[in-house]
Order: structure tokens, then C-alpha cells, then sequence
């Protein structure tokens, strides 16, 4: 079966849609560039659809690779039977592949490899014969009795561990132990005897006990993570039943043979010491696994969700990054984020210049005429928000926000944000980096290695290769959907619009600071080192807007201008009418003409006519514009203000498996448990949501959620 048929297969994705996408990610075609622009190629596949097939087919290569390997190695051992072969060529899966070749896999020197150079294999293989004889087992073994093995019980012995390695080493064996062990096993943790858990961080799992298949997968991370920092002991039991009943599908011991003693003791034998272990690793690594993969999405779900928070565009905005000794880092930044001006402020312990710092603010918003005051959630966070509170009750037009400085002081330190600020201390580049966050998301959240954001659960602990490939393609979606304004956009920026890259990224910078803004989309073809191909890939991501092409400020790509310029001249407008009018020649055009008939007409397929319209109509929509803006205050609440019963709208800060964590407007977010949460209900990090207060413990600083009309 082909890979197409089998992704295909997977996936439930007719194979011609499959092969198509196969073959253009082959051609070194990026996949939003397919995702948008080849969908007559795919048949319309959406980004996630090529995103599998792309993922899947590198593993199937992987596969087949180490399936090469290992063909390579049996057949150089002489080992490699025709029926051995087919089982191999056959094997689906990793693990398949893997329990065929645990027999032939090169082994250090091991009990049975040792009793093998002692001559002893022959006796091992009367051991799994059991035959019919007269002869008891010393018998038997008498006639492998030298100087290498001086008695009966060592021949007998030596024999034994090469038939427990054999049993260990079969596939079918290890194939069902695994299987039976994955659905019924148990796993035990207990509090090591010389562990340190201070804050008790693990008290959960001191005395923790629950089947391996029942395990949630925040419950596997916190284990693996207790016992790497020797917390914790975790034992995986597997019932006898099981492992002896897998054994006995293969090997089963005659009782009227005299060595069935000899086998039965060899079977216990590689049962408590190689077969055991080993399926317990094989249980670990694939409960591991799958923890990771889930954690790994809930962070990359998070932060696509964070990452497409809309722009408060238009607005000035005062950035203040808290702090108590060493005072609040204060900025204004314009609409376009250029720094006005900056400061210092002491309001808090131990200088407590609280009037001082209301006056400086005072003077910063009617000097500057700032409109939106973004604070950071981090060290003395609260406190600064009660001192912007007393102050913006006494202006109308000037709110607040509390903003994720997660990643900010990351940012301060990079060699980005020295190039970007160069002049200002790494503590005041975090209040530029507040406040920027407030007016673009997208374009200051890229500056930060996702990692560092902090919207995820565990994320230090999975596996790190997988969690930065798994963020970078949700950094490419979300840029390459909303669009990269060339003339304004950072290196990091254009680093993940499709084609580009980072060294590609630079030199449109640098380009466009010698020579000024790109008036045209072609202009960027006179850039070092940017081809045909990543023109190709990139020119649909990239808007210039006011240039002289007034297409190039839309999704449309340039392949397209010739049809969109038909579709123009057939509709009978401008990309100068207003929304409403080009709207509605359009959809009269529609109505006098179907859209087949069109894109015939055109020479165009019917999904990029499409696209074109909603184009046309609105030319360069920034998606994010349709999602709920961040709710701003103007006054605070303290958890002496909060009730059971009273209802709030909140704003989602981090998901996790047991619930979603809400930004209320107190010093503490509080806690939405997903069993308050109605059947099917889903929340995304940055929805704005309506919750009622459950319970409040104001000593523990925590905070009950629930639904309205569901607590």
C-alpha cells in the first residue's frame, strides 16, 4: 500500500487528495502556501487536514527507514529467513518493527550471550523442545559438562538464561504482555524515604495507586516529574495472569517431559528479570508519550488562541512593568509603538512615593494623550493596578488593562531587543514590550520563544524538539492567516512568514531601511537571495499597503492578479468603492453568473475565485478583528468584594485538563473546573467570558468558578 493510500486510509481523505498534497510538499512547498493557494491541487484541504498528512508521511519515511536498517542488520548476521522478511516488510508500526528485531538487535554481554560462548545453546533449545525421554535433565546436560562449565547445575543454569532471553526476546510475547499491561496493569508511587517536598508539591501521589489506562495525562507529568526530582518511587504491577498467560501462547511447558521443570523456572526467570522491566519501560514511554503529545497541544492550542488575541489598535499606550525596590518601569508608546518617553516611578515599599507617582502618570496621559494603560501581571502587579485604578476614576476616556508579561523579560535580553532599543536598560525594554503586546499581540509575542510565553501545563518536561516544532507551526499559521505588513514588520516577524526564514527575514530589513518602504510587491524580488520559489511561497503572506499595486495590500496572490483584475472589470468596480459597494456588485454578479461558470469563464478554479471575492470585498481583513477585544477597567475589586452568586466577565489566562484558569480583576485568577463547565462547552485562552462566583477562601487566595445557571 502506498503512503497516499495509507495516510489516506488514516485520515479518511480520498487518496488523490492525499498523493496531490504528497507531491507538493515534495516540490519544497510550504504548507500555508498549499493550505491557501493550491486548493484546486488538494481539493480544498484546510492547513490542519495537510498537517497530518505531512506529519504522518514523515513518520511512515521514518518508518521505512528504520525498517531498511534493520532488514540490513539481519541479513548481515545470515539470520534473515524469507518468512522473517515478510514479517518485517509487514510490521505497520514502530513497535512492531522493533519486537520482530529484539531477537537479532546486537546486544552487551549478557547471561545467554555468555552461556552461548560456552556451548550451551543446544541443551537451551531440548529446554524449548520438551521432548519425550527417558532421560532425566542431568542426564542431559552431562554431555555439555567441561572446563568452561564444571558441573551439571551451572549447564543446567547457563541453559536456563538462554531460554529466558529467548522468551523475553519473542515478539508475540511481548506484543500481548504489552497489550495486556497497557489495559490492565497498576501503577503504585510512594514519598522516597529521604525525599524533600517542602511545599508538598506532590502529597497527592505519596500513596497514589490507579490502573495505567485510567491515568490522566497531567497525572503522568506530575509523576515523571516527582520522581526526577526523587520525590517519588512508581512501580508498574502487571498481573501474573497475564504475563504467564502471553508466555503460554508460545511457550508451554509438556508435563510428561522431564525438562518442563526447566522451562517453567526459566519462564519465571525472564519473566521478574528481562521481560517485566522491560514492559514496564514500554509502559512508561508510551503513557510518557502520550501525555506529551496532549500536553504539547493544550499549549499549542493556548497559544494560537493567545497569539490571535485581537489588536487595540489606534490607541497610545502608557506600558508599566511593576516592581517594589527598584520602582515601576514606565513607557508611552504611540499608535505605531514608537516610545514617547519613559520614566520611573516609586509608589510602592519601601520608598512609598505614592502621590509623586499618581502626578507623574497625570502628567505622562495629558502630555502624551495616552488612552489605554497596560500593566504587567507580575511582582507587585496588584499593588500598581489600585494605584491606576485611583487614578483612572477620575478620567473618563483612559482605562487599563492587565497584560501576560510572560516572556517579556526574555524579550529584554535578546539580542533582538538590544538591536530593536538599544539605548534603553533591559528593564524599561519590559514595559516597551507590555505595552506593544496591548497594540499588536502577534507582532511582539513573535519576538519571544514560545516556550517562555507560559500558556501551557508542564511544559519544561515534555519532549523539547517536539514542543518547538509544535509552537513554531502554530507561530507560521497564525502569521501567515493574518498577513505580514512588509514595510513595518520585525526580522521576527518575517522570519515565519512562508519562505522566508530567519537569514531571509534580515535582509528584507535591511533592504528596506537602505532603500526605504517596498512600493510593490515585485520590489521584493530585488532582495539578496530571495528567489523565485520563496517569492512564490512568501508574496501572498506579504501586504504593502499605500503602494502603487493596490492588490498587494490583499490576501490575493500575485499568480491571481490577472483573474482579479477580470473579476474587477466584470463587476464593474474599484478597489477604491466602499465595502458596501463593492459588495454588492459583486454579489450581483454572482446572481447573474454562477460561480462555475465564472471560474470557467475566468480560467480559474472555483475555491481561488472564491477567495478572490472575499478579497475584493474585503481587501486584507485582519482576522482577529472579529474576536472579542480584552475587557478594560477603570476601577478594581478586591476578594472582599467577591460573593457567591455574583456574576462577573472574566478573561481566560491559561487551559488546562481540569479547567480554565480566569482573570476576574482580583490578585488572583480563579479556577473554572471543567465540571462546571456545560457538556461540549469549550474555552479558549483570551475568551471573554461570563462566570459566577462559587466559593472564595480569601486564606488560601483562592477562587471557585462556575458556570451561570450551572453552579
Amino acid at each position: 500500500m502506498s503512503y497516499a493510500q495509507r495516510i489516506a486510509t488514516q485520515f479518511n481523505i480520498q487518496p488523490e487528495k492525499v498523493a496531490a498534497t504528497i507531491t507538493l510538499l515534495d516540490d519544497g512547498n510550504t504548507l500555508p502556501f498549499i493550505a491557501r493557494y493550491r486548493k484546486e491541487r488538494t481539493g480544498g484541504l484546510d492547513e490542519e487536514q495537510i498537517r497530518q498528512i505531512s506529519s504522518m508521511l514523515e513518520s511512515l519515511r521514518a518508518l521505512d527507514e528504520r525498517r531498511e536498517t534493520i532488514i540490513a542488520s539481519i541479513e548481515e548476521q545470515g539470520k534473515l529467513t524469507t518468512e522473517l522478511h515478510q514479517q518485517l516488510l509487514a510490521a505497520e508500526t514502530r513497535t512492531a518493527l522493533e519486537d520482530l528485531y529484539q531477537p537479532y538487535k546486537p546486544k552487551r554481554r549478557t547471561r545467554a550471550s555468555i552461556a552461548r560462548e560456552k556451548g550451551l545453546q543446544p541443551l537451551a533449545e531440548l529446554i524449548l523442545e520438551q521432548p519425550h525421554t527417558r532421560q532425566n535433565p542431568e542426564q542431559l546436560a552431562e554431555a555439555f559438562v567441561n572446563e568452561e562449565v564444571p558441573s551439571l547445575d551451572e549447564a543446567l543454569a547457563g541453559a536456563r538464561d538462554i531460554v529466558a532471553e529467548t522468551i523475553s526476546d519473542h515478539p508475540d510475547v511481548r506484543r500481548v504482555t504489552r497489550e495486556k499491561a497497557l489495559q490492565w496493569a497498576v501503577l503504585n508511587s510512594e514519598k522516597s524515604d529521604k525525599a524533600e517536598d517542602p511545599r508538598s508539591v506532590y502529597q497527592t501521589y505519596y500513596e497514589f495507586e490507579g490502573l495505567v489506562n485510567r491515568l490522566r495525562p497531567h497525572q503522568v507529568l506530575a509523576l515523571n516529574r516527582g520522581e526526577a526530582e526523587n520525590v517519588l518511587r512508581i512501580n508498574i504491577t502487571v498481573q501474573e495472569r497475564d504475563w504467564r498467560g502471553a508466555i503460554a501462547t508460545v511457550f508451554r511447558a509438556n508435563p510428561r517431559s522431564p525438562l518442563a521443570e526447566q522451562l517453567q523456572l526459566a519462564i519465571t526467570d525472564s519473566a521478574e528479570r528481562l521481560l517485566l522491566p522491560a514492559i514496564e519501560r514500554d509502559v512508561r514511554r508510551t503513557l510518557t508519550e502520550t501525555a506529551e503529545e496532549h500536553a504539547i497541544d493544550v499549549f499549542a492550542s493556548n497559544l494560537r488562541a493567545l497569539l490571535n488575541q485581537p489588536p487595540m489598535a489606534g490607541n497610545t499606550v502608557m506600558g508599566i512593568d511593576p516592581g517594589f525596590r527598584t520602582g515601576c518601569k514606565v513607557i508611552v508608546a504611540d499608535p505605531t509603538g514608537k516610545v514617547l518617553t519613559i520614566s520611573t516611578i516609586y509608589p510602592h515599599e519601601p520608598q512609598k512615593r505614592r502621590s509623586e507617582a499618581l502626578q507623574t502618570l497625570a502628567n505622562l496621559i495629558d502630555q502624551h494623550n495616552v488612552t489605554l494603560i497596560a500593566i504587567g501581571n507580575g511582582t507587585a502587579s496588584r499593588e500598581t493596578e489600585q494605584l491606576v485604578a485611583e487614578l483612572t476614576r477620575k478620567l473618563a476616556a483612559v482605562h487599563y488593562l492587565i497584560v501576560n508579561e510572560a516572556g517579556a523579560s526574555v524579550y529584554s535580553a535578546s539580542p533582538l531587543a538590544r538591536a530593536e532599543l538599544p539605548d534603553m536598560d533591559v528593564s524599561i525594554r519590559g514595559a516597551v514590550s507590555i505595552a506593544r503586546r496591548v497594540q499588536d499581540p502577534l507582532a511582539e509575542l513573535v519576538k519571544i520563544d514560545p516556550q517562555s510565553i507560559g500558556v501551557g501545563l508542564y511544559q519544561h518536561d515534555v519532549d523539547q524538539p517536539r514542543l518547538t516544532y509544535a509552537l513554531a507551526s502554530v507561530v507560521e499559521s497564525v502569521v501567515n492567516n493574518v498577513g505580514v505588513d512588509v514595510n513595518t514588520a520585525s526580522p521576527a516577524l518575517l522570519t515565519y512568514v512562508a519562505g522566508i526564514g530567519p537569514k531571509l527575514s534580515e535582509r528584507i530589513v535591511a533592504y528596506r531601511d537602505e532603500h526605504g518602504p517596498f512600493p510593490n510587491r515585485k520590489a521584493l524580488k530585488k532582495v539578496s537571495g530571495l528567489g523565485p520559489k520563496a517569492f512564490e511561497q512568501s508574496a501572498g503572506f506579504l501586504r504593502i499597503r499605500e503602494g502603487d499595486t493596490p492588490l498587494d495590500s490583499s490576501a490575493i496572490h500575485p499568480e491571481s492578479y490577472a483573474v482579479a483584475e477580470k473579476v474587477l472589470t466584470h463587476a464593474k468596480i474599484t478597489l477604491q468603492m466602499s465595502t458596501d459597494e463593492r459588495q454588492t456588485s459583486l454579489h450581483t454578479l454572482q446572481q447573474n453568473h454562477s460561480i462555475d461558470e465564472l471560474a470557467t469563464t475566468l480560467g480559474t478554479g472555483v475555491p481561488t475565485l472564491t477567495d478572490i471575492f472575499e478579497q475584493l470585498i474585503r481587501p486584507g481583513r485582519d482576522p482577529r478583528e472579529d474576536l472579542p477585544t480584552p475587557i478594560l477597567r477603570s476601577d478594581i475589586l478586591s476578594l472582599e468584594d467577591l460573593q457567591p452568586g455574583l456574576r462577573l466577565n472574566g478573561t481566560v489566562r491559561n487551559v488546562v485538563d481540569f479547567g480554565a484558569f480566569v482573570d476576574i480583576g482580583v490578585k488572583q485568577d480563579g479556577l473554572l473546573h471543567r465540571s462546571q463547565m456545560p457538556r461540549g462547552t469549550v474555552v479558549n485562552v483570551g475568551d471573554v467570558i461570563e462566570i459566577e462566583i462559587i466559593k472564595v477562601e480569601a486564606e488560601r487566595g483562592r477562587i471557585a468558578l462556575g458556570w451561570p445557571n450551572q453552579s
